[in-house]
């Protein structure tokens, strides 16, 4: 056995605990002894029978006296009783539901017990204890701290520890540690075939607390190691050094109908000397909702484009390329610069011509004036990497809202293979990305930050707004539509399934399909009402956008599709049925879609209604709610929110960090700044000793495994 052995061919491990297994990504040895427990029970207090106190965690161990089984008349439960004794008196014990212990446990086993004194009719008892019997002075399930794991159905603690220990067992010995031997030194930590046995069955709480140390420190200086090789790796790589354009770059800015912000200046600059380099820019834009990232891209776009070469700018969305494409052909207009769009679902395709007329074209015409240098700037979704797009001479990409953009996702846009040469990356991202993050999952990142509004914007009022207040926040919305202002109606889901309509488990959650019909033949009749989600086709959500922009819509009931990049300036309140279901992150996105104005904006969070279930009820109460909803009043910028976000969720759920495969213990140190500086210092200085890790094969080994899990190539 070593590590890389599939645990199809560990004992006891059938076909039915595989599958199990897998579905908590257990593949192989490696996987199932890193699978860490997420808390321990102590079992270690042994004490004597007639010590034994009511509802106090302890252990008893003694000989079985009697054991047998009875049925409940009222509920038909299996009731399991025995008695055991020490050499201080003799105690009861029943279990619950597990009628075969009678043929596991006899009469006469010595046998340790774990759990707590209940008190019932018939006086106290030990009630559904841990158990097993003493064959050897080493426990696994009592008489110790005792590991408790993540489980899935079928897949219990007790199993899993039987199977780890097993493991351990045999490969314990055998495992090489990857962390040098002076780096374990300098830092205290625990060897690895030591840390890797006191993680799981720990001799003391704190061997337990060392063994999480060590692997927390390992988990991110892997991570350390491959971002900052990710950047080693890019400096050594060419891009086409782009020279300042600063007659077009003035223009255009005299040209927009506001003055750009200092963080706008200062992202500007940094981005533009980036570009002038011969090695790739890899940059994150980080800025507020509405803080005027896509200008500061515009500028970069342009100064490529009139340097020769040609852009490429993806969106998530369909809905937000077609929103960039208006937004950039807007502020270039002036400028002679051809725009293409490429989107998945549709087969229509614009080219902006030089006398700026729109005209329609086929797929097949737009992809040879692009592989023709035709088209200088091509906004599109995804559709730009997976189709048959081939670039003249991309310089530059642009891409909103993904921070993970590699090297080879990039040399595809150019299909070349093997070519040294890169186009230059700059991400953008309205989430910003708290500071310990920043320095490990995205630190092959330079950053540059938009931290403030335009000028003139009001911070958006953000309120709770309770069930008995709901025909007031009406009122109020139909004042300010009376004044000329729109809104928007979010709701979590498309509508009600008829499964969950008798009875449903999600309470009072409202379904867009179900609220557009009430508010626009009930509540608002008299107001123009619209509908957005994800199930409409394109042409009909494109109609509904420029519906709603051109004001044809007062209020617009909507998805999360309008999550990023809609800009409707007269927009100045958004209500956000079942706000609870929705993460901080997505209703800060959801409340950037008002305030892109001067004019005062509202955020209206509701979170049930008077005929919530009881559920709903449950949920509105959680204690991660409430502080989630305060933390979006209360913080007074992304940043800051971003930060609060973090202690909130952890970083498990941020970003979609969890779908890498980190381990938790990890997750939950990238909460802790000074570790986190401290594992970049070593893993720099490591790194400048050794750039590609040759004298550390199993470094090397741990560094490019992570990089595949989060494709940081």
């Amino acid at each position: 056995m070593n590590l890389s052995t599939p645990i199809e061919k560990l004992p006891y491990i059938g076909p039915v605990y595989q599958k199990r297994l897998k579905k908590l990504g257990i593949k192989n040895v490696q996987d199932l002894l890193y699978h860490f427990p997420h808390r321990y029970e102590d079992f270690s207090n042994v004490i004597p029978i007639s010590k034994a106190k009511i509802n106090q965690p302890l252990c008893i161990q003694g000989k079985i006296l009697e054991i047998d089984n009875s049925r409940t008349w009222k509920r038909g439960i299996t009731l399991t009783h025995a008695i055991v004794e020490d050499k201080t008196g003799a105690i009861k014990v029943t279990w619950f539901s597990q009628p075969y212990l009678t043929k596991t446990l006899k009469p006469g086993d010595m046998i340790s017990l774990a759990g707590k004194i209940s008190v019932g009719k018939n006086g106290i008892y030990l009630s559904n204890p841990a158990y097993e019997k003493i064959t050897s002075p080493n426990l696994t399930h009592t008489g110790r701290i005792v590991p408790v794991y993540q489980e899935t159905r079928g897949l219990s603690s007790r199993w899993l520890r039987y199977i780890i220990r097993s493991a351990l067992f045999q490969i314990q010995n055998q495992i090489k540690d990857p962390l040098p031997e002076k780096i374990l030194k300098e830092q205290n930590l625990l060897p690895i075939s030591q840390a890797i046995g006191q993680i799981h069955f720990p001799d003391s709480e704190e061997l337990a607390q060392k063994a999480k140390e060590r692997f927390s420190f390992e988990n991110l200086f892997f991570i350390e190691l491959s971002v900052l090789k990710q950047r080693l790796k890019i400096r050594s790589l060419k891009a086409p050094p782009i020279p300042l354009s600063l007659k077009f770059l003035q223009r255009l800015t005299k040209s927009l109908p506001f003055k750009l912000t200092d963080s706008q200046k200062k992202s500007a600059w940094q981005i533009l000397k980036d570009l002038e380099k011969p090695r790739p820019m890899n940059r994150l834009l980080e800025g507020d909702v509405g803080s005027g990232k896509t200008v500061v891209a515009a500028l970069a776009g342009l100064n490529a484009v009139k340097s020769g070469y040609q852009v490429a700018f993806m969106a998530p969305t369909e809905v937000l390329a077609k929103q960039h494409f208006k937004t950039v052909h807007e502020m270039l207009k002036d400028f002679k610069v051809d725009i293409g769009l490429l989107t998945g679902k549709e087969d229509r395709f614009y080219s902006k011509k030089l006398d700026n007329d729109f005209i329609e074209i086929s797929r097949r015409k737009l992809l040879e004036k692009v592989e023709d240098g035709k088209i200088d700037i091509l906004i599109g979704t995804h559709a730009l990497i997976q189709g048959k797009v081939k670039f003249g001479n991309l310089a530059l990409v642009i891409v909103d809202e993904q921070h993970r953009f590699g090297v080879e996702q990039r040399a595809r846009l150019v299909k070349v293979k093997n070519s040294p040469v890169i186009p230059h990356l700059l991400s953008m991202t309205a989430t910003p990305i708290p500071r310990t993050l920043a320095l490990t999952i995205y630190g092959d990142l330079d950053l540059s930050l938009i931290d403030e509004l335009p000028k003139g914007r009001k911070k958006i009022i953000t309120k709770i707004i309770a069930p008995k207040e709901r025909e007031k926040t009406y009122k109020f919305i139909r004042k300010e539509v009376k004044k000329g202002r729109q809104v928007f109606v979010i709701c979590p889901r498309i509508e009600t399934p008829e499964t969950e309509k008798e009875n449903s488990t999600w309470g009072d959650v409202k379904a867009v399909k179900e609220e557009y019909k009430k508010l626009s033949e009930k509540i608002f009749k008299d107001l123009n009402v619209g509908l957005l989600h994800g199930k409409m086709g394109s042409k009909d959500k494109e109609r509904v956008m420029k519906d709603f922009k051109r004001k044809k819509i007062n209020i617009l009931v909507s998805t999360s599709v309008i999550e990023v990049g809609i800009d409707i300036p007269e927009a100045t309140i958004i209500m956000i049925e079942g706000a609870e279901r929705f993460g901080l992150a997505q209703l800060y996105q959801f409340r950037g879609r008002v305030g892109r104005s001067s004019r005062q904006s509202y955020c209206f969070l509701l979170t049930g209604s008077e005929k919530s279930s009881s559920i709903q009820k449950d949920i509105q109460a959680s204690g991660k709610t409430r502080q989630r909803l305060k933390a979006l009043i209360n913080c007074k910028n992304g940043f800051e929110l971003a930060e609060e976000d973090l202690k909130i969720r952890g970083p498990g759920d941020f970003m979609g960090t969890r779908q890498w495969g980190i381990p938790d213990i990890a997750m939950e140190s990238l909460k802790n700044i000074r570790l986190v500086e401290k594992t970049r210092s070593i893993a720099k200085e490591l790194l400048e000793q050794d750039p590609v890790l040759r004298e550390h094969p199993l470094l090397l080994q741990k560094v490019k495994s992570f990089q595949e899990k989060i494709n940081l190539n």
